[in-house]
């Protein structure tokens, strides 16, 4: 079985309407264009800082997922919808809300491990300043089989895309906004060996650059295949990147080098608490 996967490499703005129209363009042509699984780039209708996350969050349902769920339902495509602030009573998460083809939403993922870093004279962030933790790993049951959803700096950890490739998931997607600082040091290298450890298709989806913004994403959005090989990859500037998933692939990667068999689970394991 396969199915063509499109990521929307959007422009995020300070106009939050702005932001989702284009979301909603993007969106569109992708599934027009054959797309059936269409993943959106991580705060796509929010800059990418902490001052903006309080302003521009929202409950749900609110108004940016009613549009995008009734979206989905008329395209009738599957959407990881990049990821939005998200308030729940006094906590904002970073929060990734999928929808199924009859728009009914069939998961939601909060950022479990927060953006906590700073590199000495390049860049310092710190999202737990505003945003709360997610504590739920995220595998999604659709026509084409289970998914695994996280977000950026979650795919730093080689334990939760393990946990989602033990709970089934064949294809892992990522809605990430590396930046001109860890982006070219690591985005490629931690997507080709978070497929490889996991046997899976890896779906890193990215914004494009705005280098008007304060935050500059790296772009080059990605995906890459079970064997390592890269489907395709974006620039940083905005664009639609197409892949076509073969699960058929991960199959008989998984028979041919079986890497999850021949794990040590007398020895160590990945265990769910």
């Amino acid at each position: 079985m396969g199915f063509k996967i499109a990521i929307c490499q959007m422009m995020v703005t300070e106009d939050k309407e702005k932001n989702v129209e284009k979301a909603e363009s993007m969106i569109r042509e992708a599934a027009e264009k054959g797309a059936k699984v269409v993943v959106l780039p991580e705060m796509f209708n929010c800059p990418y800082e902490n001052k903006y996350f309080p302003l521009y969050a929202e409950t749900y349902p609110g108004k940016t997922t009613e549009r995008l769920s009734l979206l989905t339902s008329e395209m009738e495509i599957y959407l990881v919808a990049g990821s939005i602030p998200e308030q729940e009573g006094d906590i904002i998460y970073n929060t990734s809300f999928i929808f199924g083809p009859k728009g009914k939403l069939i998961g939601r993922h909060r950022k479990m491990h927060l953006f906590d870093i700073d590199v000495e004279g390049k860049i310092r962030f710190k999202e737990s300043d505003t945003l709360g933790y997610g504590e739920d790993i995220t595998v999604v049951d659709t026509d084409f089989g289970k998914m695994g959803v996280a977000i950026c700096y979650d795919m730093r950890f080689p334990e939760l895309m393990r946990l989602m490739a033990l709970e089934g998931a064949e294809v892992i997607i990522v809605p990430a906004a590396f930046n001109m600082t860890t982006g070219p040091a690591h985005w490629d290298i931690t997507i080709k060996a978070r497929a490889l450890d996991n046997q899976v298709y890896f779906v890193a989806a990215s914004p494009a650059r705005n280098m008007e913004a304060s935050y500059h994403a790296y772009g080059h959005s990605s995906i890459v295949s079970p064997w390592g090989d890269v489907i395709a990859q974006a620039n940083a500037q905005e664009t639609i990147l197409y892949g076509e998933i073969d699960l058929e692939l991960v199959k008989k990667v998984r028979r041919e080098l079986p890497l999850l068999q021949h794990r040590r689970t007398t020895l160590y394991d990945v265990v769910k608490k």
